[in-house]
């Protein structure tokens, strides 16, 4: 492949997860945030862990999808996640989400 060939892929695989996830994103209740990825559940438990001085943050989601255009199956019934980093966690308001339209309808 050359690099234009793998520029568009990547770009196809980009508005293909950004439909999806405009598709979805009222079915779920809550927005979670890593370092690492982006998540959409409807169930989350964050446990806060300090231990000699670090800490860390355990965290449990039921139900979730994952931002990730690599991933073949985004959809997960159960995910423990482990991170050192901050974590931001939201509670979706569905009555005022809009969505830019920087990909179009299609």
């Amino acid at each position: 492949m050359d690099p234009d060939e793998i520029e568009r892929y990547e770009t196809q695989a980009e508005l293909s997860l950004y439909r999806e996830y405009r598709d979805i994103v009222r079915t779920f209740t809550y927005v979670v945030e890593t370092e690492r990825r982006f998540y959409l559940t409807n169930e989350v438990e964050v446990t806060p862990h300090n231990e000699g001085g670090d800490v860390w943050f355990e965290l449990h989601l039921t139900d979730a999808w994952v931002w990730d255009m690599y991933r073949p199956a985004r959809f997960i019934k159960k995910v423990r996640v482990l991170t050192f980093r901050d974590v931001n966690v939201e509670e979706l308001s569905h009555d005022d989400t809009e969505f830019p339209a920087m990909f179009g309808d299609g």
